[in-house]
């Protein structure tokens, strides 16, 4: 009986899923710390969405090096931009589609001018942009990187 409670309990919560990963949704502020981490972890932070082509075309070569680095200090977080009310529809479909086994967070904060200078000063909220940080020496770029850029990006922290 407890582990038919447990798994009743798991099926509510907020962002569980069958189709695919757990996608915790949350607002900038619950967010905010995943961009000021100081150890000894380079941190690849994506800034996406399922709608967005550029972004959807870079994605192959975000997971071929979060692969390729999975033996390194590297930790690769997506963060959707995409619709709450297409998390069930669309996110979570692409996430299994393309095997994204890296962390995926969907951000639902509607005051983008707000948070977007908070990641990066010069960011004008297109999307893909990423941060790549380690400590206090971090990178922004707003645009599409190909695998080889983001390995010499995170290769330079």
């Amino acid at each position: 009986m407890q582990k038919l409670k447990f798994l009743i309990l798991l099926l509510m919560a907020p962002g569980f899923s069958m189709v695919g990963q757990n996608v915790p949704e949350m607002n900038f502020s619950r967010f905010e710390p995943r961009l000021h981490k100081n150890n000894d972890t380079t941190y690849v932070i994506n800034f996406w969405a399922t709608w967005c082509k550029p972004c959807v075309e870079e994605i192959p070569g975000f997971l071929k090096a979060a692969s390729d680095l999975k033996n390194d200090k590297v930790k690769f977080v997506f963060v959707s931009l995409d619709f709450p009310t297409q998390k069930e529809s669309r996110l979570l479909p692409f996430i299994k589609e393309h095997g994204m086994n890296e962390q995926v967070i969907l951000l639902n904060d509607p005051a983008s001018n707000q948070w977007i200078p908070k990641v990066d000063s010069q960011w004008s909220g297109a999307i893909p942009a990423t941060l790549i940080y380690k400590r206090k020496d971090q990178t922004f770029h707003e645009g599409s990187l190909s695998y080889d850029e983001l390995i010499t990006i995170i290769k330079s922290k």
